[in-house]
């Protein structure tokens, strides 16, 4: 382990981003009331330059940052790509921990002190097995107790917040192995620069919303890797309005779901996809699976 000249190993936050720049604020108010400050933050700007400006906007003494930017094609953001693209800029810098924070999210005070407090044995070892650690999400109620800086308080995003209903909720200092790695999520999770090459990254192939988490957590288990969740690495997820079924990315979620079908043999995000069934959007095709009802209907 080289680290910083303490013997602490260097740790970056990477966020991707398009748009949601209040939310980034919030993001950046926790990054600066951490416990322990990380090294880098690496934000990755899906064609929104307006970010350096935000960045500039919250400075976080002690912190690094970085902009790197990544060009949307047709109008799907790339969010396997932008992922892979911060960690490689987070990496280049010396990150040893990385963290990946969605934008939405505000990290609690802990959230980088435990995931480095985790991680940071594996540094520098000879170990078989890539890692991932996954802290809870609690979800908060309304975007005002998100976004207002004046009303914002850790006890205040406690008590204006719920847990996820499928994820563990863990006591503070609490390890627990998940025997599924379906249910990884990249909203927040921490990974070493060596056992992030032993997985690969993310699947670029990936384009839009949808699926590219779950191949990631397809990945971790095909390299016999463990997923770890903790308690005490806690963030908190900004409301955005936009909680509902994605129907406007009904497209990607079919592509995407159909590329991962290719690869593993079962389709991810059924519910959604049923759902999109239900409502006339996608039909199921006895050969192809599901389908959008529109090119069933072109199809000869």
């Amino acid at each position: 382990m080289t680290g910083l000249p303490d013997g602490t190993p260097r740790v970056a936050v990477v966020t991707i981003a398009h748009g949601r720049h209040d939310h980034l604020r919030g993001q950046r108010w926790g990054l600066a009331r951490q416990t322990r400050v990380p090294d880098l933050h690496v934000v990755v700007a899906m064609d929104d330059p307006g970010l350096t400006a935000v960045l500039a906007d919250t400075p976080v003494a002690a912190l690094e940052d970085h902009v790197v930017p990544v060009p949307v094609a047709g109008g799907r953001l790339p969010l396997a790509r932008a992922r892979n693209v911060g960690v490689a800029a987070a990496l280049e810098r010396g990150a040893e921990v990385v963290v990946l924070l969605d934008v939405d999210c505000i990290p609690g005070p802990d959230l980088v002190a435990r995931y480095t407090e985790v991680l940071a044995p594996r540094l520098g070892r000879h170990v078989g097995f890539p890692v991932v650690a996954c802290g809870e999400v609690r979800y908060l109620d309304a975007p005002t107790t998100a976004v207002a800086e004046d009303a914002r308080s850790w006890a205040a995003l406690d008590a204006g917040s719920a847990p996820h209903r499928a994820r563990p909720a863990l006591p503070a200092g609490a390890v627990q192995r998940s025997h599924d790695t379906r249910l990884f999520w990249s909203l927040c999770f921490a990974v070493t620069a060596q056992d992030w090459a032993r997985i690969g990254g993310f699947d670029e192939g990936y384009v839009g919303y949808g699926a590219e988490d779950t191949d990631f957590g397809q990945r971790l288990e095909a390299a016999y890797g463990a997923l770890l969740w903790l308690g005490g690495a806690t963030a908190y997820h900004q409301d955005h309005g936009d909680g509902g079924l994605p129907v406007r990315h009904v497209r990607d979620i079919v592509e995407n779901g159909a590329r991962f079908a290719a690869r593993w043999g079962w389709w991810p995000m059924r519910g959604w996809l049923d759902a999109f069934e239900d409502l006339g959007l996608v039909t199921v095709d006895a050969e192809r699976g599901y389908v959008l009802t529109s090119e069933r209907r072109d199809a000869p």
